[in-house]
């Protein structure tokens, strides 16, 4: 979820810049300076809410990187979240760098390569928890973590001024599906041997206690796969590899077979099963359109969806839209995902359609069905963290601002001292010289918006028309005028979209054309025949009359023809 942090060298200062990540969610970006040596970590996009009428995604802005592109080593991603690596392929595109990772994360990159057409010239290098890199001035050790994906790494950077260690997403999941425990006793030893600064992530930094294993989920999956006695629907996270193994054992152990739904859920299934990372029984999976034709009890449908988004395979099943499957009476859907915040109301809403089909839903907080635990660490596993590393200067990261600030209240309690906790937004530099950290500068950092092919050409501006759209429509304003005379010979012809129905608001529109009129008359009279002047006139004497009638404030288009 983004945070872009740089780390200097002892006479020129260990720097630390938060470029995404740092009081939100999503948009992961972070790096570290030192001397002339750059290394970023992570490279992650998050969706937007639904003021950000129009756009696909949010990244992060790397004009700090751009600027400094002579001295950026490398990319380093933790895991294969969308968080982390969804940015990459905008990034590639303003500038060049290798990127390193472990073996499925970088699996899961190059299906977003290849669909951007830039796998060829992309340096891509994988690494393990045993890899060890040096980049100029900054070397680099990893240890694993668990998340809900597996091949998560934590970062140290060994610099002159100290180590620098950024956990990556985790939890400390001690009886883990996929046999991948975490790197304790390394943990303990990099904090042995002096963390100068620990940037950890602060998701579930509210939550007490610690946050389940996810073998937890395995179990009442498997159990709903039995009770049901007809299709069963199931919508996870497509990138939780884990999640979905428990589903395929599940609907084997149940003797049925299996269909994938959704673009991601195909790509990170047919991924993780080339690299070795999921288990697929030869004959479990059958294409979408053969659910229709087999016994009912026989097949499970595995889909995306469970955040509620408006085109995935889930939304599509509740209205009944999709072209191969129906979710008929007595269906079993299991939705095996929290939703995020701001999510709510569109999951509700799924669930209110899937209950009116007739389906028996398994929805709600995971520790009521036990379809769902989270990726991220409890209070007591953050604690856990702090208490393995030691670090003298603790910056809280990956999330919004009253997590971290009870990830800062976590910290004082372990013994970090207070004033060496540093709570900062996006943008800060935070210094570290001679073993001293102070909040030096600032550099630019913030949201770059995806609307299409364009990224970035869509600003506030553009945002506040199409709002405006939105909100109270538009009216367009046509009228001819004599290119010798200047009087109107046609119009003006008014159209309303969004704004009235015309044919309901006769004598509205009437005013407004005579208004019109009246304008292009005073002009005449003013002999003012510059074009853009008649049409602010036009917006100002329209624009008042109407918000006076109506209360509204629709964009006002007038157009001018000279003939």
């Amino acid at each position: 979820m983004g945070g872009n942090i740089i780390v200097s060298s002892t006479k020129q200062a260990l720097s630390i810049y938060a470029l995404g990540g740092i009081n939100e969610i999503g948009k992961n970006m972070y790096a570290i300076q030192f001397a002339d040596d750059i290394v970023v970590i992570d490279c992650g996009s998050k969706f937007p809410d639904e003021s950000l009428l129009g756009i696909d995604l949010i990244i992060p802005d790397i004009t700090y990187l751009k600027e400094n592109q002579d001295k950026v080593r490398a990319l380093i991603v933790t895991h294969g979240h969308e968080d982390h690596i969804g940015a990459i392929p905008y990034i590639l595109k303003q500038m060049d760098l290798p990127i390193y990772a472990t073996r499925l994360t970088l699996g899961l990159i190059e299906v977003k390569l290849k669909e951007h057409r830039l796998l060829r010239q992309t340096k891509l290098v994988e690494i393990d928890s045993n890899t060890n890199i040096e980049f100029g001035t900054i070397r680099l050790t990893f240890f694993k973590t668990n998340h809900s994906i597996p091949d998560c790494l934590g970062i140290a950077f060994h610099t002159p001024e100290g180590t620098v260690v950024h956990t990556g997403d985790f939890k400390f999941d001690l009886t883990p599906v996929n046999d991948q425990y975490p790197d304790i006793h390394k943990m303990a030893d990099i904090g042995k041997n002096g963390v100068v600064a620990l940037l950890s992530e602060s998701t579930n930094a509210e939550r007490p206690g610690f946050t389940p294993s996810e073998r937890f989920v395995g179990e009442h999956i498997e159990e709903a796969f039995n009770k049901a006695k007809r299709k069963v629907f199931i919508s996870t996270f497509a990138s939780n590899v884990h999640r979905v193994q428990q589903v395929i054992d599940a609907a084997f152990k149940t003797n049925r077979k299996l269909a994938l739904l959704g673009r991601s859920m195909v790509n990170v299934v047919a991924v993780a099963s080339e690299l070795g990372y999921l288990n697929v029984p030869e004959g479990m999976l059958v294409e979408a359109s053969e659910v229709g034709r087999m016994a009912p009890d026989k097949v499970a449908v595995l889909c995306t969806g469970s955040q509620g988004e408006p085109m995935a395979a889930l939304s599509r099943l509740a209205s009944s839209n999709h072209r191969l499957v129906e979710v008929l009476p007595e269906d079993t859907i299991i939705i095996a995902a929290s939703p995020i915040p701001g999510n709510e109301r569109n999951v509700a809403h799924i669930v209110d359609n899937l209950f009116l089909l007739g389906a028996k839903v398994i929805y709600g907080s995971g520790s009521v069905t036990g379809m769902h635990v989270s990726g991220h660490a409890s209070q007591e596993e953050l604690k856990l963290m702090l208490t393995l590393m030691k670090p003298k200067y603790f910056i809280p990261i990956h999330g919004e601002y009253r997590m971290l600030h009870q990830h800062r209240i976590l910290a004082e309690s372990v013994g970090v001292e207070k004033e060496n906790i540093f709570v900062i937004n996006n943008g800060d530099v935070v210094e570290i010289r001679d073993s001293a950290a102070r909040v030096s500068r600032k550099i630019t950092a913030g949201n770059i918006f995806v609307d299409g092919l364009g990224i970035g050409d869509v600003g506030n501006i553009v945002l506040r028309d199409r709002r405006q759209l939105s909100e109270d429509g538009m009216l367009v304003i046509v009228l001819t005028l004599s290119k010798t005379e200047g009087t109107i010979i046609s119009g003006p012809d008014t159209i309303s979209r969004g704004f009235v129905y015309v044919r309901g608001s006769e004598d509205l529109m009437n005013e407004v054309n005579q208004l019109v009129i009246a304008s292009i008359n005073n002009s005449q009279q003013a002999h003012v025949h510059k074009w853009d002047v008649m049409k602010q006139d036009i917006k100002e004497t329209v624009g008042q009359f109407l918000y006076a009638q109506t209360k509204r404030r629709p964009m006002i288009l007038p157009i001018i023809i000279e003939v």
